[in-house]
């Protein structure tokens, strides 16, 4: 077995890392060094770095609280990325290294959540397999309604009916630069009211997150009569149209603005996609479904896509230590 070295990143190590990202087979912009420290004030970064000899082949987008190790809490997605000519017992044994370094670091336990299978640019769960064998703890999993767009879909009765709607009432849909209106007017009042909650992101972070990934994160809004009343942010990654926020603030108007504003993303906007991503519609760490939101997703043709979330303890690497069988390797016709 391969003895992997592991480093903490630096900032030395920016050029490296983000090459990196870019060729990997399991990686999107949230991964590039520039997206993940705009809140670097919030989180105690520590990403993991191996390498085979000088070669990187492996990464971990992750920080510290404490003795534990986190898949980067201010991501929505993480793990083990790597390339595609990483063989699954090679991402086996850098796992194993990754529990040994953070164990010798006296890191009791590790937090991974996954990446979720449609931001893979090729199949990628070897990571999955080798949380398996490491006994690692399943804690919680997410449901992301998604629409495969290579294949037919169909939007319900209901939904034409709002699209029609948005229609008949005139509104009008443009993408902006920036993001005041939308943060102003329809999300921040929509949270408040509903849930007494804030949008994760200030409207000072999303103009920074846009100028540096402009082809990345684009804003839509609706309007009827000049005014705003629905909006969504979406992050575009290669395959994956995935939509960060989703609010309308119509007040005791029916317009039909997110029904009608959602046919525009899926069947023009974005209709190159492989993949249109919806998000979540799960509270309480994955344990409960908000049945309205996701009915409403699923009538745009939507199904499910899980996002499992996982602990292990950094001692189960000693379960790495014999994961391979000897074989004859014989092929038969």
């Amino acid at each position: 077995m391969k003895n992997f070295s592991v480093k903490k990143y630096q900032e030395s190590d920016y050029e490296t890392w983000n090459v990196f990202v870019g060729q990997a087979k399991n990686a999107t912009f949230l991964f590039h060094r520039d997206f993940m420290e705009y809140h670097k004030d919030r989180f105690e970064d520590y990403s993991l770095m191996v390498f085979d000899n000088e070669k990187l082949i492996a990464i971990l987008p992750a920080n510290k609280v404490g003795n534990e190790l986190f898949s980067h809490q201010g991501l929505t997605y993480g793990g083990l990325v790597y390339n595609d000519r990483s063989k699954l017992a090679t991402i086996i044994t850098t796992f194993r290294a990754v529990l040994l370094f953070l164990k010798d670091i006296k890191i009791e336990k590790l937090h991974l959540k996954t990446i979720p299978s449609i931001y893979h640019n090729k199949p990628a769960e070897e990571i999955q397999y080798a949380l398996f064998l490491a006994e690692a703890k399943l804690v919680r999993r997410d449901s992301l309604s998604v629409i495969d767009l290579s294949q037919k879909y169909d939007f319900s009765k209901s939904r034409n009916r709002g699209i029609q709607k948005g229609k008949a009432c005139g509104l009008v849909i443009k993408e902006e630069t920036d993001f005041e209106s939308f943060w102003n007017e329809v999300l921040i009042p929509n949270l408040d009211e509903r849930h007494s909650a804030k949008p994760v992101h200030s409207i000072a972070e999303m103009n920074l997150l846009k100028s540096l990934f402009p082809k990345n994160i684009r804003q839509f809004n609706v309007y009827y009569n000049d005014k705003i009343v629905a909006g969504t942010t979406v992050f575009e990654s290669e395959i994956v149209a995935h939509c960060q926020y989703i609010s309308k603030y119509e007040k005791e108007d029916n317009l039909g603005s997110l029904d009608f504003l959602y046919h525009f993303l899926i069947t023009k906007a974005f209709a190159n996609k492989r993949f249109f991503d919806f998000g979540i519609s799960n509270e309480a760490q994955g344990k409960k479904l908000n049945d309205g939101l996701s009915y409403w997703k699923e009538s745009f043709g939507a199904s499910t896509i899980i996002h499992d979330f996982y602990e292990v303890e950094t001692t189960n690497y000693v379960k790495l230590n014999s994961f391979l069988t000897k074989s004859k390797n014989i092929l038969t016709k």
